[in-house]
């Protein structure tokens, strides 16, 4: 049987486009030479968390399709590959720092009853409310918190070695090695920006460093944090997540240094139950941005006849369902659903 897609890149856009080509039928190859989640999406944080519900547009309206999808979409490949992959639709808790911020958070709770579909909500809590969550909460200065529920967590290193194996159930290669047949798709991150941006006048994307931290923290079905600006993330498996950096320069993208301390050092304070938590991993990696900060979604601008999947920077899990599908429309049947914004011309 030939193969129909061949996919270069095995992290969490090429797995996701490889996996919604499966499930229609088509048999894919991925070729990686590194492995699954060998670049950023083998990372530890795993935050989904949507946009504020103000000001839509075609990005933010896409992540919320893409997050409501994410339950079903994670339990098929949860069943078909008979792997966790740590996700959980929790719902997120912010802190609420002074009165504007009370003011905003309360008129954005009518835009995500009209946004959100009524699907999820965006709701304003006190600290009655609140001490619900007993410790695992940070201290606010209003007394009032931020709690949506349309946020989730994500283990990504599970939820990338669960979708390699349920694509193998459907009959997928994943190789180190390969010939490219068929239809090519391009997902293959940071490297290939920097290829695009070498042969254009104009740079079309570049890496930005991460550093993220594992804490050994039982937190249940806990809902994540967003406090000083860090992300908190119970993951199922005992730990708790904490990151991350955002760096443009770098010289070591995959060292840990005097930023992640101060990360931690957030984190802590804003969660004193986390004091004395002990650090079980530090880790580093670099993300795809685009040009446009969007996904870069459609025919490959330098590749003539392929196509490419790339740019999900610090939103690819939240992205990576709504992804996979509309690649596999565009691929598959020719059918263009690329929303404003993301086409690659866009980055140019």
């Amino acid at each position: 049987m030939a193969v129909e897609a061949t996919i270069y890149g095995a992290g969490i856009f090429g797995l996701s486009v490889a996996w919604s080509m499966a499930r229609r039928g088509a048999r894919v190859r991925v070729i990686d030479p590194y492995g699954v989640g060998s670049g950023a999406s083998g990372g530890v944080v795993g935050a989904l968390a949507p946009h504020v519900p103000e000001n839509w547009n075609p990005k933010k309206a896409f992540q919320l399709d893409s997050l409501l999808m994410a339950e079903a979409y994670w339990a098929d490949v949860e069943s078909a590959s008979g792997l966790p992959t740590g996700y959980g639709r929790l719902g997120r808790v912010q802190p609420i720092l002074d009165a504007r911020g009370l003011d905003l958070a309360r008129a954005r709770v009518s835009g995500a009853a009209a946004l959100w579909q009524g699907r999820a909500q965006w709701r304003v809590v006190d600290a009655q409310e609140a001490s619900e969550w007993g410790v695992w909460r940070p201290e606010s200065p209003t007394g009032y918190y931020i709690f949506d529920t349309l946020s989730a967590r994500m283990h990504p290193r599970l939820a990338v070695q669960s979708l390699a194996e349920a694509l193998r159930a459907k009959g997928g290669e994943i190789s180190a090695t390969g010939d490219a047949e068929g239809h090519v798709i391009y997902c293959t991150g940071v490297a290939d920006l920097m290829a695009m941006s070498a042969s254009r006048p104009r740079v079309m994307g570049a890496g930005v460093k991460g550093q993220g931290a594992l804490l050994r923290y039982e937190a249940g079905g806990l809902p994540q944090l967003f406090a000083q600006g860090v992300h908190v993330v119970p993951h199922a498996d005992g730990t708790v997540a904490i990151g991350s950096t955002s760096e443009r320069d770098y010289d070591d993208p995959r060292s840990t240094d005097a930023q992640l301390d101060a990360v931690l050092a957030a984190a802590r304070a804003a969660v004193p139950v986390l004091a004395d938590a002990p650090v079980m991993e530090r880790w580093a990696g670099v993300r795809p941005r685009s040009r446009s900060r969007a996904p870069m979604l459609g025919a490959h601008p330098v590749h003539r006849g392929a196509y490419i999947a790339n740019g999900g920077f610090k939103i690819g899990f939240g992205m990576a369902p709504k992804v996979g599908e509309v690649m596999a429309d565009l691929v598959l049947d020719g059918a263009a659903q690329i929303p404003d914004g993301f086409e690659p011309e866009a980055s140019f």
